[in-house]
């Protein structure tokens, strides 16, 4: 009995002892997610970083000591309460994309990591937008996030962080000045309508004056052609008179009597279509001799039968005599 029961507690011992063993090796045994990276710690002291994947660390002698989130993660900025330069009050928040570099230096550089970046986030926004102009700040936002990434980033480097983004969510001026803004805005606005009104009645008189213009220059133009073809209507309508002149010069010059007889006639005739033509007469008295326009018309066909014979020859007249209305009178 005393040694089947020695044998009993060598069994439980033993296995006792593989237990306790499997705990040990369970418990120096870290496996490390992917996206992550722990630090290890020997009694206290920072050895190294355990990469994704199967890690053993000797049990109570090191452990591991922060977990650390490698991937790029997003901190919201809480809404606060800014005075800009102009000493307008406006509401912002935003958010803050940054990713750890250096998994050593976020766990033992600063005590808390998301704090610390937070803090630093709100006190340069206060910064940068109260060195602005609440128009700016309003119509800048690419800048105050250039200035804001650039100085964040650069004071979280020694923490082994990278500062990848930071972005404003959105910017609440007070209701006031809302509806100020909305008033001059609409100000603006009309302000610009009446200057296009403006400028589009100021070319329409431009093209308005400058079709006047071009009509002018056509209507004079046209005119100057048409006292020049007048012109030289008259020219020529004298050229003709003085032709006719000489022709009858000529005549008399050569004898004829009957020339000097369509000549009068010609002028008589024309007299009378001149008074018949004229808008002052309403009634035309004539104390003529009816005689002396038949005797004008009978010189004027004794001129063709004499310039024109049966026989083509022309004759020449014999004698002539004056009759009582003064026209002479021509016989043959």
């Amino acid at each position: 009995m005393a040694a089947e029961k020695g044998r009993v507690m060598i069994e439980i011992f033993m296995v006792a002892f593989v237990v306790l063993v499997l705990l040990l090796v369970m418990s120096g045994v870290k496996i490390v997610h992917q996206g992550y990276r722990y630090t290890i710690e020997h009694f206290g002291r920072f050895t190294r970083v355990a990469e994704p994947g199967i890690n053993f660390v000797i049990p109570f002698v090191t452990r591991v000591g922060r977990k650390i989130n490698m991937m790029e993660q997003v901190l919201d900025i809480p809404g606060q309460e800014i005075i800009t330069k102009d000493n307008a009050m406006v509401a912002v928040d935003g958010v803050v994309f940054f990713q750890v570099l250096d998994a050593a230096k976020a766990a033992y550089e600063v005590s808390d990591l998301y704090t610390a970046i937070m803090a630093l986030s709100t006190t340069n926004l206060r910064t940068v937008m109260g060195s602005m102009d609440l128009d700016e700040t309003l119509s800048k936002r690419d800048e105050i996030n250039a200035r804001l990434l650039a100085v964040v980033d650069h004071a979280t480097e020694s923490w082994g962080v990278k500062i990848t983004r930071v972005e404003l969510k959105d910017i609440r001026p007070p209701a006031d000045i809302v509806n100020a803004m909305t008033r001059q805005m609409k100000a603006e606005r009309e302000k610009r309508a009446a200057i296009l009104e403006s400028e589009g009645m100021r070319q329409s008189e431009i093209l308005r004056a400058e079709g006047e213009k071009q009509a002018r220059i056509l209507q004079a133009e046209g005119q100057k052609e048409a006292a020049f073809r007048d012109a030289e209507a008259r020219e020529r309508a004298a050229q003709a008179e003085a032709n006719a002149t000489k022709s009858v010069s000529d005549a008399i010059a050569g004898g004829s009597a009957q020339a000097i007889n369509y000549f009068i006639a010609q002028k008589y005739v024309e007299a009378l279509g001149k008074f018949a033509t004229s808008p002052n007469s309403k009634t035309i008295l004539f104390p003529l001799e009816a005689t002396q326009l038949m005797g004008t018309l009978g010189g004027i066909g004794e001129l063709a039968r004499e310039v024109f014979g049966k026989d083509g020859a022309v004759t020449v007249p014999v004698r002539s005599k004056t009759s009582g209305s003064g026209l002479p009178k021509v016989e043959s």
